[in-house]
């Protein structure tokens, strides 16, 4: 079996205070985009494997794959650590990026162990909950708005398709980090400044952006950037450290991305996906 996990992109982030159980409280705008991993998942003899082509993504208990088996092999009545099966995963979406990669793997393997072991859907989807925040939007995909940890969903309209360049760094951001930088210059609670101009334009930030980009400068010019290259929305995407550009058109996303293009950072195009699309590509 092969399975799709594909990533996202947050169109916006606003971090509204600190929860009672130390989690943030969120409001963001989810976005499917077509860049993806792929997990191929094989019956074999013995203890549970997990192999990956990145060779700096962790293969064993604490990954997220990792932990999607053994949570579905208890919530299909087996004792002990899964068995006989064996998951290599192809790694397109880089780590500590902000792009949702080890939450849509973890989703992915969700939905692809659940229907081998016949695990009753209720029980996936309380699993992909514990699992982290993110892992519940990827059985969702398309346009959503997510409140809360982020993990109380809310299915958008999608709007229309949107070319999209990625410019990837050569460094990650911790998610940990990134919210203690917040927490550090506001104090926890979010003075909810907006810019001047549209109401959409208002709503479209990301309140992680300013704290990692005073720690990484470049991030800031690449977004300066790619709104000088004509996207119609530029931003960091979750904490960091990936930029997206918005295009309407294919050529335009291509030459922005290309003129980025540098030695300590690479860049490459996809496109938005909405939730039918998501839906069909994802499905096992």
């Amino acid at each position: 079996m092969r399975v799709r996990a594909f990533a996202k992109i947050n169109r916006s982030l606003r971090v509204l205070g600190t929860r009672a159980d130390g989690y943030h409280e969120l409001r963001t705008m989810f976005q499917s985009i077509g860049l993806h991993d792929t997990l191929t998942i094989r019956a074999v003899r013995g203890p549970f494997r997990l192999t990956c082509d990145d060779p700096a993504c962790p293969t064993d208990g604490t990954n997220l794959i990792a932990k999607a088996a053994a949570a579905m092999w208890t919530a299909a009545g087996r004792r002990g650590a899964p068995r006989d099966v064996a998951i290599d995963l192809r790694k397109r979406i880089p780590m500590q990026a902000g792009l949702g990669g080890g939450s849509s793997d973890a989703a992915a393997a969700l939905r692809a162990l659940a229907k081998r072991w016949r695990v009753a859907d209720v029980k996936v989807r309380a699993a992909a909950a514990v699992l982290g925040a993110d892992v519940p939007y990827f059985f969702e995909g398309g346009a959503a708005l997510g409140v809360e940890r982020g993990d109380l969903l809310f299915p958008l309209v999608d709007p229309p398709r949107a070319w999209v360049a990625l410019v990837l760094p050569d460094f990650g951001v911790s998610t940990k980090e990134a919210f203690a930088w917040f927490d550090a210059t506001s104090g926890g609670a979010n003075p909810r400044v907006r810019p001047k101009g549209d109401s959409l334009a208002r709503e479209l930030l990301n309140d992680l952006e300013a704290p990692v980009v005073a720690r990484h400068p470049e991030i800031g010019r690449i977004i300066s950037a790619l709104r000088r290259a004509g996207a119609t929305q530029a931003a960091m995407s979750g904490s960091g450290s990936a930029v997206f550009g918005l295009f309407s058109s294919r050529p335009a996303a291509i030459r922005a991305a290309a003129g980025l293009a540098s030695a300590s950072r690479r860049t490459l195009v996809t496109r938005t996906l909405n939730r039918q699309t998501y839906q069909t590509l994802a499905a096992t």
